[in-house]
């Protein structure tokens, strides 16, 4: 008798517990929810987070907080989203360069795609090659002559040690056959800003960073990463088009929390973004950005992360990269 009262006593505190989980998921966010934007201020995940969390608080009603968490490609963001609580109050707004590049290559990385619960892929992001002015080259082949031409004696800049700026860089240079001597900023704000300071010759960009210096006449653009030229730079062609073959290199945004965080939250978040990336004003803003909305559902996000892993792990094969 004494032990079915106390099984019947177990069992209602864990169908309480499990009532109060639901209730909880189901009135989420009930606090201020912080999004770690894996970045400095000014970069591509600083700039989404800042537009996504603007209307999250509305849709959600409650604050959603952007901190800009620069350093080491997204590293650092990472790992303090890894570390945290998985109840849905700390989630990271990346690119591909904190998950999938900085495994494939940079070993003191110790966090693993199953260390992240992905909530949803957010926007595909191409890069611009752009140049300060002060380099004597009006296009990608006179750029790529004067390279060769000075081995290690030019520099290019990137958003930090194992970035997509970095990568996007070593496959272009390995393809078209010249050496520059890498200088990694903490974000791609401090990329430009060597650039625009002369510290720097050259660098691969999120186009929302630069578009209106290349207008101005303060950056000179050279070359799209992808296969199609972006609406915002009609004018600058792409690799491919240059000669480059198959040269198609791009970074996906996506929002993360960490591992095993509760499936009613996750739903919840990823159904509230999908209806922001859809209003008109939002979409415009992205498209004016040369930010492209991608396919938002959870499932084809967890899928993309693991093919992105893959595609950057043949790469750093392929190429015998190393973090330098």
């Amino acid at each position: 008798m004494q032990y079915r009262t106390i099984s019947s006593i177990a069992a209602a505190v864990l169908l309480l517990t499990a009532s109060l989980a639901v209730a909880a998921d189901d009135d989420y966010p009930t606090r201020p929810v912080r999004m770690l934007a894996a970045s400095a201020a000014g970069g591509n995940p600083d700039v989404m987070a800042r537009l996504l969390s603007a209307r999250l608080s509305e849709v959600l009603k409650s604050p959603f907080v952007v901190e800009d968490v620069p350093g080491v490609g997204g590293v650092i963001a990472a790992n303090q989203t890894a570390a945290a609580l998985a109840d849905g109050y700390t989630l990271m707004l990346n690119d591909s360069g904190a998950l999938a590049i900085n495994i494939a290559i940079n070993p003191a990385v110790k966090y693993r795609l199953k260390d992240f619960t992905p909530i949803t892929a957010l926007a595909t992001l191409p890069t611009v090659l752009v140049i300060k002015p002060a380099v004597p080259a009006q296009n990608l082949a006179e750029f790529v002559a004067l390279a060769k031409s000075k081995p290690n004696a030019m520099s290019y800049g990137s958003a930090g040690v194992g970035s997509i700026h970095q990568l996007t860089m070593i496959i272009f240079a390995q393809q078209a056959g010249f050496e520059m001597l890498h200088v990694p900023y903490r974000g791609g704000t401090g990329l430009v800003n060597g650039l625009l300071t002369g510290e720097v010759d050259a660098g691969w960009s999120g186009i929302n960073n630069v578009l209106s210096l290349i207008r101005a006449g303060k950056l000179r653009a050279l070359c799209i990463s992808v296969l199609e030229r972006d609406v915002s730079l009609p004018d600058v062609p792409t690799c491919v088009e240059l000669g480059y073959k198959n040269f198609d290199v791009a970074t996906m945004l996506g929002l993360q929390s960490s591992a095993g965080m509760p499936p009613a939250i996750v739903a919840k978040l990823q159904s509230a973004v999908a209806k922001i990336l859809r209003e008109p004003a939002m979409a415009e803003r992205m498209r004016t950005l040369g930010i492209h909305i991608a396919e938002n559902g959870t499932a084809a996000y967890a899928r993309f992360m693991q093919e992105d892993l893959a595609r950057y792990s043949k790469v750093v094969k392929e190429f015998h990269l190393q973090i330098k």
